[in-house]
């Protein structure tokens, strides 16, 4: 029966539009008044019909603003647009990244159609040099939550090899807004800010999670290793276990392991190798996945749920997916295809049930391929290789057979992967994640 029946992979619906969503310029200089052009090109859009967009754009200070138009459909292909500011009662004097979530409200229920980012920078280029003292108004780095009006708050800054002057300032938070201006001194003490448990603890956020840290999480990992107080022992345990945790992390879990093994579904390894992603790959749709993502906090859930299901649909319709499963595609070979892939962790029944999900069109290929990614077995079976791979990603943003890698392959990989397997999984004794942040590779890419 399944030889005999084929599927469209693209669209993932099968009939639904397609959208592409464009920032232009993508970035822009600080206080920029022209702001930036939103693109949403649409194809295979029903017609003649109305489609109606609401655009939210998050400033790096996770303040989100919405924009709404409509457009009338009178042909399969256009193009609808708006402008940040201008159309957003916005502004864009916050350096960092602004995410854009656009959903569609008459055919696609409310769902997030399109997502995508722009940058505003102190120049309009990622490359620049500025010789006199400017003020940076980007958010983010030391964040508070549950600021109030009228609260009385104590500011106390901190960084290695930096004094401050003065110490610490108080002050009654009057408004939406506060300058607390200090002025930092090099002391040329020579410590690696590394060895600073708050910067340590940020640095995980950005390299495991692509986001800056909230504040209850980041106090609560900072405290893991400052309870130590000065016992070396103890805060070198402490500090290997809160690394560890990044990792472990149900928030890593769900976006950075969710992608490795989506990966691994659709492609297996990549020839030659034994990992089935690189590093450029993983780290924009983790970050795509991520977005907006903070557990714990109210509607993650909900947020995370449908940035899944964004990229996956998004996934099956990329030109390599396409290539690898074209149009016409028998849904059986389609399931054995990316089952096998995984390492045929499907049982009969299993199987049996995707392919008549495919055929009966009560799943796409992106909800498919989401299946077997999501799998435990899967899970289970690929977690020690992703852990080591995450190693390389995370702490060293490389892969495996990168320079500064002597052999420029996996003998490293390998090394690590057997050793974590040799104890069990437990990286406390095979002594892998202590390795890799004492490094001088890691600990060299922050400057003193």
């Amino acid at each position: 029966m399944s030889t005999l029946s084929s599927f469209n992979i693209t669209p993932a619906n099968g009939a639904g539009p397609n959208f592409v969503l464009s920032s232009l310029p993508a970035r822009i200089q600080e206080g920029a008044t022209g702001g930036v052009k939103l693109v949403l090109n649409v194809t295979n859009a029903a017609n003649p019909s109305v489609y109606n967009f609401i655009w939210a754009v998050t400033d790096p200070a996770g303040v989100s603003r919405t924009s709404t138009n409509s457009t009338a459909s009178t042909t399969s292909s256009w193009s609808v647009f708006t402008n940040y500011p201008a159309a957003f009662s916005g502004s864009t004097n916050l350096v960092g990244v602004y995410r854009i979530n656009v959903t569609e409200t008459v055919h696609s229920a409310g769902a997030s159609v399109a997502i995508g980012q722009f940058q505003v920078g102190l120049t309009d280029s990622a490359s620049y040099q500025r010789t006199a003292p400017v003020v940076i108004r980007a958010s983010g780095y030391v964040p508070f939550d549950n600021v109030t009006i009228n609260g009385s708050y104590t500011v106390t800054p901190s960084r290695a090899n930096f004094s401050f002057n003065p110490v610490s300032r108080s002050f009654v938070h009057a408004g939406s807004h506060t300058d607390a201006s200090f002025t930092a001194t090099f002391t040329a003490a020579g410590l690696n800010p590394l060895d600073t448990s708050e910067y340590f603890v940020r640095q995980h956020y950005i390299d495991f999670l692509s986001r800056e840290p909230d504040e209850s999480g980041f106090n609560f990992w900072v405290n893991q290793i400052e309870s130590c107080g000065g016992g070396a022992s103890c805060r070198e345990v402490r500090r290997i276990n809160v690394s560890a945790a990044f990792f472990l992390s149900i928030e890593f879990q769900q976006t950075g392991y969710l992608v490795y093994r989506t990966y691994k579904t659709a492609y297996g390894n990549i020839s030659g190798t034994p990992v089935p992603l690189r590093f450029s790959e993983f780290l924009p749709d983790t970050r795509q996945i991520g977005q907006g993502v903070v557990v714990g906090q109210t509607g993650w859930e909900a947020t995370l749920e449908n940035n899944k299901r964004v990229f996956m649909e998004a996934f099956v319709r990329r030109s390599r997916f396409t290539t690898a499963f074209p149009p016409g595609t028998s849904a059986g070979s389609y399931v054995d295809t990316i089952n096998a892939n995984a390492g045929g962790l499907l049982n009969t029944a299993e199987r049996n049930q995707l392919v008549n999900d495919l055929i009966s069109g009560a799943k796409t290929g992106g909800q498919v391929l989401r299946v077997v990614a999501e799998d435990q077995d899967l899970i289970n079976s690929e977690f020690n290789r992703a852990f080591v791979l995450m190693e390389y990603f995370g702490y060293l943003r490389r892969n495996p057979n990168d320079p500064p890698e002597q052999t420029l392959d996996f003998q490293g990989y390998n090394f690590w992967l057997g050793k974590l397997n040799s104890f069990g999984g437990n990286f406390q004794n095979a002594e892998m994640v202590k390795a890799f942040i004492v490094s001088s590779e890691y600990r060299g890419r922050f400057p003193r």
